[in-house]
């Protein structure tokens, strides 16, 4: 899966968790997601919980203090998955 297209379904998610119409939401990898996004503790919670569910992932091992940013996101994403698929 592209960078790209996971950040457009992470965009559904973050207006999920957010409470608002997907088109409000303007980020890119480089957006953090605490000041960028206005997320607090339990917005990071959701996120994660709707990450998972969204892309069928577990972040188990995962320091989740590390994902600050939309980048460090997918960069998580994209390891899990590729972790998942046996790569």
């Amino acid at each position: 899966m592209s960078r790209e297209e996971i950040i457009s379904r992470l965009k559904k998610v973050l207006a999920t968790v957010k409470g608002v119409e997907e088109s409000t939401i303007d980020c890119d990898e480089s957006t953090n997601l605490l000041t960028g996004l206005g997320l607090n503790s339990v917005g990071m919670l959701y996120m994660i919980i709707a990450v998972e569910n969204e892309f069928g992932i577990r972040f188990e091992d995962t320091n989740t203090s590390e994902l600050v940013t939309v980048g460090k996101v997918i960069d998580f994403i994209q390891q899990i998955s590729a972790m998942k698929q046996g790569k």
